[in-house]
């Protein structure tokens, strides 16, 4: 139970990034929502990486570039699922805020990260 809500406090700091950088990109430079949520997704999976190894489940065991791969993986599967949700949901409900997308496709993927991470990236 303390791993899961570990896991549920780094995804948290993930989600702030994500958003975070998303709300940036969109406010700031002239990428849409599209290209403005693949960065920001890039970036929070290189914070809950880091903070996953540290904080949630500890270092693997294997070598950085090994766990680094196994991490990415699990990541860029996890984060399809999570923008294809949120990409759906921007081109079948136009005037949804990015924001709320973005929730929305978090959400979905929850489940599929955590198994991921816990049962391929960290397990010992």
């Amino acid at each position: 139970m303390k791993t899961l809500f570990r896991f549920a406090l780094v995804g948290g700091l993930g989600f702030l990034v994500d958003a975070g950088v998303l709300q940036l990109l969109l406010s700031l430079t002239h990428l849409g929502p599209f290209f403005a949520r693949a960065v920001a997704i890039a970036a929070a999976m290189l914070v809950t990486w880091q903070c996953n190894r540290l904080f949630t489940f500890g270092a693997s065991g294997r070598g950085l570039v090994s766990e680094g791969v196994r991490y990415g993986s699990v990541g860029i599967a996890s984060a399809c699922v999570n923008y294809a949700v949120y990409s759906a949901l921007i081109l079948a409900i136009p005037s949804l805020p990015p924001l709320a997308a973005l929730v929305l496709a978090s959400a979905s993927a929850l489940s599929l990260s955590f198994l991921g991470y816990s049962r391929v990236v960290f397990r010992s």
